[in-house]
């Protein structure tokens, strides 16, 4: 049996991921489309090196992310972290290219 704080532990330790979607022109924002921790993290993770998606390592992001319900727009708080990232994973696409 794991105790509460031993839970709360164990869980900080899991790996965690968060996947967005975000369209120019279409979406007014980017949307959390897949969140997990532990073993749907590293599914997550698996599925997004297999479709090419760049992977961007941020724990703090990661975790600020898994507070939204999934589909949920990001809140402008975000804004300028997730444009961070998003202008990295452009830069990447475009430099292999």
């Amino acid at each position: 049996m794991i105790r509460r704080q031993d839970r709360a532990a164990a869980s900080e330790t899991q790996p965690q991921a968060a996947a967005l979607r975000y369209e120019a022109g279409a979406d007014n924002a980017p949307r959390v489309v897949a969140k997990g921790r532990g073993a749907i993290a590293e599914e997550i993770i698996r599925r997004a090196r297999d479709s090419g998606v760049p992977i961007h390592e941020s724990p703090e992001l990661a975790a600020a992310l898994m507070q939204f319900e999934l589909d949920q727009q990001i809140p402008p708080a975000l804004y300028m972290a997730i444009a961070e990232v998003l202008a990295w994973a452009y830069r990447l696409e475009a430099a292999a290219s």
